[in-house]
């Protein structure tokens, strides 16, 4: 990496880690252990070692634990304030333009089974498969000025309410949270009596969707295959074209964001970040960890910080797969995490962090305040010697209620603490 010429200090760069869903519950196939706990991370438990740990809340009374409010919060800007929904952050990282009143909905391809919601992702079916079936829907159902359908990455698309404010008048669940639920007890429901006609309009188009997609040859060669069909489309998340300061408005600071995860990428628009694209980053346990690092580091020659989140984790723990879980965070630390240590070379901060937990005994996203650490040169260590959910409660920073990871990243080097 680069530095500054003879005779001039080098220039402080920031990194902030986030294995989405990491923090878990002590499980008895662990000897009753977390997945952090158990699993073998030396560089994770470094930057814990060497620096100062706390519990961080990531979601705020009143908001449910999702990524979009977390994610928010790790960076400092307020949920409360910020946050209309994660549909619009989605969509931006699409490209899909929304103007005032328009909304912006998740768009899942799931597996609906015998009337019950069976799998949220229609087996992470790939986007090959799941852009033909997403095509299907549009040409079946979209009307244009109306409601639209955009392609995405892999069963993650999305659906678009054109001059519909009371979309946000809507209760949707997210389809993570209703594996094994009777379809018609998690449809779309109107909050208030006159958003009735809009939820009306999604019910019809995810029933509709059943109809186009359970015999399309993409589903018919699934399930021949033993695979699971993307057989019905689950809007969810729905939200707003956000109003809200860059990130070098609120720290001074030239950013760069590393994610496959579209949610991240368009918070990194709306906050004035350069979204960096890693070749073979896919939001699964096969992602390009080292390229992620790789592309980190190139990033920090040019920018001040760097935010890389890994989704990994949150998909095994959506699944309860605890093997997965630990793999996923070991492959974090041994492939990513150490590769960055590794490369950086100029005087530098660097958090670690999950957004939320995901516990694998439930499958989906809690309000838990989670683990983290900051390594910094100014930093005095704290004593705790592993990174993980218990050993945390003992760091130097406590519980900290409010501040982002960000802000307390940035103090640490600018005096002792």
């Amino acid at each position: 990496m680069s530095t500054k010429k003879t005779g001039q200090s080098a220039q402080m760069k920031y990194v902030v880690v986030v294995g989405d869903g990491m923090a878990d519950y002590p499980i008895s196939e662990l000897h009753n252990k977390t997945p952090l706990q158990a699993a073998h991370k030396p560089n994770m438990d470094a930057i814990a070692a060497k620096g100062r740990n706390g519990l961080l809340r990531t979601v705020p009374d009143g908001l449910n634990p999702g990524s979009d409010v977390a994610i928010l919060s790790v960076l400092g800007f307020d949920p409360k304030q910020f946050y209309t929904g994660r549909g619009a952050f989605e969509a931006a990282a699409r490209g899909i333009q929304l103007k005032e009143k328009d909304v912006a909905f998740r768009c899942n391809l799931i597996t609906e089974k015998d009337g019950i919601l069976a799998d949220y992702s229609a087996g992470h079916i790939t986007s090959k498969d799941s852009t033909q079936l997403i095509e299907a829907v549009k040409k079946a159902c979209e009307k244009p000025g109306e409601i639209e359908f955009y392609s995405g990455l892999d069963y993650r698309h999305f659906l678009i309410l054109r001059n519909a404010p009371l979309s946000l008048q809507i209760e949707c669940t997210p389809p993570h949270d209703a594996i094994g639920a009777e379809i018609s007890a998690v449809l779309p429901k109107a909050k208030v009596p006159e958003a009735e006609k809009t939820a009306n309009l999604l019910k019809d188009a995810i029933r509709k969707s059943k109809e186009i997609l359970e015999s399309h040859p993409v589903n018919v060669a699934r399930q021949k295959s033993g695979k699971n069909p993307g057989n019905m489309i689950w809007p969810w998340g729905g939200g707003e074209k956000p109003r809200m300061p860059s990130f070098k408005e609120k720290y001074g600071l030239q950013a760069a964001v590393i994610s496959a995860v579209d949610l991240v990428k368009g918070i990194g628009i709306y906050t004035g970040m350069k979204v960096i694209d890693v070749p073979g980053a896919t939001g699964r346990d096969d992602t390009n960890y080292e390229g992620k690092a790789d592309c980190a580091l190139k990033a920090l020659r040019d920018n001040d910080f760097v935010f890389v989140h890994v989704e990994a984790p949150d998909e095994a723990g959506h699944v309860k797969d605890y093997k997965l879980k630990v793999k996923t965070i070991e492959d974090l630390d041994k492939r990513m995490i150490g590769r960055i240590l590794e490369g950086l070379k100029e005087p530098y901060a660097i958090a670690v962090l999950p957004d939320h937990p995901t516990p694998i005994k439930i499958g989906t996203h809690t309000r838990e305040p989670v683990p983290f650490a900051v390594q910094s040169p100014r930093l005095e260590a704290d004593g705790v010697q592993k990174f993980d959910e218990f050993s945390a409660k003992n760091g130097g920073f406590g519980l900290v209620e409010q501040n982002g990871v960000v802000s307390l990243l940035l103090s640490s080097t600018s005096r002792s603490r």
